[in-house]
């Protein structure tokens, strides 16, 4: 009984002591998202998107919160203990692609999504959350061995194994997150110079092989039309023509956008998802764009200032994660939506609409909460340090 009250009192004591300015800006985030994909109902710009689009945020938002608030409250040394069971969750989701329930999402031509029924969700965006656990608990453990031969080994096959479900899904976004996530990672764990050496001399044997060999015609061309301006031109109305849409759309904003109602609409496909930092230039121009980017960058700074406190090398790791995560998606999505980067299905985190990247997102929010909550000895409720 007597253990019973401590983990209540604790418990209670855990929903007074959040990073509320880090769950702020991730419900800011959400909220700003919600009254975009309001403005496109409420001004019909694309038929794609109806009024279930803006209150299924708002109600991931609020199921997103409490997902964070239950991680948060649970010792992230713990969840590292655990680690197979997120390895496990990975595996299974991906592998149900593989199932009947597998589907393909509009305008796809791979399977990536699963169908629960009443809704469905993408695997690859709660794999990221999942291999942000297990990848930072391996490198926590070996420590400073991480250097020696067969410990590289099996930090390369444990990158490698969700890399190779998600590829073979036709997802190269996510295979392209979860790289740039393991390079952080190795190197801010302290990967030797002459390893980052051997990666750098592999790159262009490696890019070989991924053009000619894994690559299909419309991969290579969605690249080619971002490098080649004649390709460019000849696709316009083809693989360039959703990234020639998104500059017009953006350049018609201007500085301050032409409003939430009313004013010229330039459709872009998948505005509400990929493509919605481009709708939020075109209704409130550079301004709202900028609006939008510092939201984000005070996220990523607050997940840095936590990683300065955390106590030990997994609460770092953890939290270099998460920001890795939410960095590479924003950077390959603007990129995107600038026609910097070819279209390859990442989404603006916090931003996009779509209940799997906006719960995953918060998932990992729920990780950096972790560590912050139990850099302090005393809440230690669910996992006890051995003397």
């Amino acid at each position: 009984m007597t253990h019973i009250k401590r983990i209540i009192g604790l418990s209670l004591e855990y929903f007074k002591r959040p990073d509320k300015l880090l769950i702020l800006l991730c419900v800011a985030a959400c909220l700003y998202s919600s009254l975009m994909l309001y403005g496109m109902v409420q001004n019909n710009v694309t038929p794609f998107v109806t009024s279930r689009h803006y209150l299924m945020q708002l109600a991931v938002t609020v199921v997103g919160i409490i997902a964070a608030l239950v991680i948060m409250a649970i010792n992230y040394k713990y969840i590292a203990k655990f680690w197979y069971v997120s390895a496990a969750a990975g595996l299974i989701l991906m592998g149900l692609l593989f199932t009947p329930l597998g589907m393909q999402a509009a305008g796809s031509e791979e399977i990536n999504w699963l169908n629960i029924g009443f809704t469905a969700i993408q695997p690859s965006e709660f794999v990221k959350v999942f291999f942000v656990v297990t990848f930072s608990t391996h490198l926590a453990k070996i420590g400073k061995r991480m250097n020696q031969i067969p410990h590289l080994a099996l930090l390369f096959l444990h990158a490698v194994t969700p890399m190779a479900l998600v590829l073979s899904r036709g997802d190269f976004g996510t295979t392209l997150v979860l790289i740039l996530m393991v390079l952080t990672l190795l190197f801010i764990a302290g990967l030797w110079w002459r390893y980052v050496a051997v990666i750098a001399a592999l790159i262009p044997v490696v890019a070989y092989i991924v053009w000619n060999y894994i690559f299909k015609e419309y991969h290579r061309l969605r690249i080619l039309v971002i490098i080649n301006e004649e390709i460019r031109e000849a696709q316009i109305l083809n693989f360039f023509n959703q990234q020639y849409r998104s500059l017009m759309a953006l350049g018609s904003g201007g500085l301050t956008g032409n409003g939430l109602s009313g004013g010229e609409y330039i459709y872009v496909p998948a505005f509400h998802t990929d493509f919605i930092f481009t709708y939020i230039g075109m209704v409130l121009g550079f301004v709202g764009c900028a609006g939008a980017l510092l939201i984000i960058a005070l996220i990523l700074f607050r997940v840095l200032g936590i990683c300065l406190i955390a106590k030990d090398t997994l609460g770092k790791y953890l939290c270099v994660g998460v920001f890795s995560m939410i960095f590479y998606n924003t950077i390959i999505n603007v990129g995107m939506c600038l026609a910097v980067f070819p279209v390859i299905g990442q989404t603006l985190p916090f931003f996009s609409a779509g209940g799997s990247a906006v719960l995953s997102h918060f998932m990992a929010i729920g990780l950096v909460l972790s560590v912050r909550a139990h850099k302090d000895k005393k809440y230690n409720m669910f996992y006890t340090e051995k003397e």
